[in-house]
């Protein structure tokens, strides 16, 4: 089941550490946390070496659906091997996630879909 939301934001390790104190607060009081991913970034910089414009270009077409590596590309009007690298990249940093089917008569290929409904990107410099 994918997640709500995604958040993928700039953030020194205090302000992470201030996070969990906040929700396990929530959570000793009885309330609930909305469900979602927080991925933290300390530096800008290292942010837009993952988020480059086509892999957020590939986040968006992802976002559709599950589709195929071949497919994708197609849509992109990119290589196939090139957004392959992509995908791993964003299944690496957490926002995509592949599976494996059969192809009949190939043998099998690579389906990428998002880890959430929706990305929530915010960068502090």
């Amino acid at each position: 089941m994918k997640k709500a939301k995604v958040t993928i934001a700039t953030g020194t390790a205090d302000e992470f550490f201030e996070r969990i104190r906040d929700h396990a607060a929530k959570l000793d009081r009885g309330k609930s946390i909305a469900p979602g991913i927080t991925i933290t970034f300390e530096d800008p910089l290292e942010m837009l070496e993952v988020l480059t414009a086509e892999r957020v270009r590939l986040l968006r077409r992802a976002k559709k659906g599950a589709a195929p590596v071949s497919d994708l590309a197609s849509a992109l009007r990119r290589d196939v091997r090139a957004v392959s690298r992509d995908v791993d990249r964003l299944e690496k940093a957490g926002l995509l996630r592949t599976s494996f089917q059969t192809n009949p008569g190939h043998g099998r290929r690579k389906v990428v879909e998002p880890v959430a409904r929706e990305f929530c990107l915010t960068a502090n410099l």
